[in-house]
């Protein structure tokens, strides 16, 4: 399948700029939904300022927030597309060119193993050494090509679960528990209110990547059952904007449950996504 090499990296390093510096419509609507019904001052005051920032930023082309991100792309292939490895290369450049222009945080480590473990081979100077994660790539249905950009912030990294938990038959216990591991992250990040992102899977490595497509498929102004349930409780615990109180710790919760085995536990990730989170954009190849 021939492709415009050019045009591609193009259109990728866009779309990360986009990911990184502007608000999707339905967050939009969410946060100023949470403000309207917002009671505590300060917390209303911390709401619009977050909205303010990001109207900024969209005008700008600037980050949202000084962590950057680190670049996850997440792409989706039709039954008549092809996605190549000389297109993965294009993808990948022009993530590369995308850090350069928004600018990306330097924060590429340097050197070996050990060196990039105890950070003793130094940072690079250059946002575009920021390497991306691996590849998540989906069959759909729809006859496209379609890229997928998320910049994803250390914050949350640093507060996000991967756990098994005891099932017993109940879809409450398992509701529950993601609550309450939900209500001790969101206290401990400090930058809320959430966007929660949880995957429900077989393994570590499946409810992760369904937890990715749970954000990459997220919408602010819908919510199931569960999803509404979770917000709604952790919401309880009056974490509030950047922990000062307030009705507001959850804007939302994107939950994505796959196949599942015959077994006592269901193996659960949960990301307690920034007040800037999920920063991503898509594009059509």
């Amino acid at each position: 399948m021939e492709f415009n090499y050019k045009d591609v990296v193009a259109k990728v390093a866009d779309c990360l700029v986009r990911a990184g510096s502007t608000f999707r419509q339905d967050k939009k609507d969410a946060y100023k939904c949470a403000i309207a019904s917002e009671e505590l001052e300060r917390a209303k005051w911390n709401l619009e300022t977050i909205l303010d920032n990001a109207e900024v930023a969209e005008r700008d082309r600037s980050p949202l927030c000084d962590d950057t991100g680190i670049p996850h792309v997440f792409v989706e292939v039709g039954p008549n597309k092809c996605l190549t490895g000389a297109m993965m290369k294009a993808i990948e450049e022009g993530v590369r060119e995308g850090l350069k222009e928004l600018p990306g945080r330097p924060m590429a480590i340097l050197g070996d193993d050990k060196g990039r473990i105890d950070m003793s081979g130094g940072i690079s100077p250059n946002s575009e050494d920021l390497a991306l994660a691996p590849f998540l790539i989906k069959e759909v249905e729809e006859d496209v090509l379609r890229v997928h950009i998320l910049m994803l912030g250390g914050g949350p990294a640093i507060r996000g679960i991967t756990h098994r938990i005891f099932h017993k038959h109940n879809l409450q216990v398992v509701l529950d528990e993601i609550v309450n591991r939900a209500k001790d992250a969101t206290r401990l990040l400090g930058c809320t209110p959430c966007a929660l992102a949880v995957g429900v899977g077989r393994s570590q490595f499946e409810a992760t990547a369904l937890m990715m497509e749970a954000m990459v498929y997220s919408d602010f102004n819908k919510q199931s059952d569960m999803e509404k349930y979770i917000t709604d409780k952790v919401n309880e615990s009056g974490v509030g904007p950047l922990g000062l109180k307030g009705k507001t710790t959850v804007l939302a919760t994107f939950m994505k449950v796959g196949p599942q085995r015959a077994s006592g536990v269901r193996v659960v990730a949960l990301r307690p996504g920034c007040c800037f989170e999920p920063r991503m954009a898509c594009v059509e190849l």
